[in-house]
């Protein structure tokens, strides 16, 4: 997987992540990469500095301000795509569900076993590739400790019903 911040022709910037830069130039060019502000399918990869990966073992990172990115939940039950101020915007539903098709198509899902894979992708014991699946905060929070990146996706039902 990898991770675009994006701009829009509109110019709001957003981030996604996609299964590779080629995925990424086919759907753009498909104009299925709309802008999570307004919609707009005019969009460009904006300059971003590379995150940097070293084989050797780092010092533990400072805490940052914000929370750590956590792994994807179980799916929610039927009707449970709300939020605190209401239901989902049917405009956001819609990109959530095409984000959910893409990441169904392009990565494997691994369950409950999401922590396990994950440091196993991470330590070389795996086949590096995209997966999806189910942590606790805890290990979703542990993985991010360890500076296994990881993130938490809002998992609405599928388009097709």
């Amino acid at each position: 997987m990898i991770h675009y911040k994006l701009r829009c022709g509109a110019g709001h910037e957003f981030e996604s992540w996609f299964q590779d830069s080629a995925g990424f130039e086919k759907l753009a060019k498909a104009g299925l990469v709309e802008c999570a502000v307004c919609g707009n399918t005019q969009v460009e990869k904006a300059l971003m500095a590379p995150a940097v990966v070293s084989s050797r073992k780092k010092a533990k990172p400072p805490k940052a301000e914000a929370p750590p990115p956590a792994a994807p939940p179980a799916p929610p039950p039927e009707g449970g795509q709300r939020v605190a101020a209401g239901p989902i915007p049917p405009q956001l539903v819609a990109m959530l569900q095409r984000l959910r098709a893409e990441v169904e198509k392009s990565c494997d899902y691994v369950g409950k076993d999401f922590a396990e894979e994950a440091r196993k992708i991470h330590n070389g014991e795996s086949e590096a590739r995209g997966i999806y699946g189910e942590a606790t905060d805890a290990e979703a929070e542990a993985l991010a400790d360890e500076g296994i990146e990881v993130a938490r996706l809002p998992w609405v039902p599928r388009a097709d019903g």
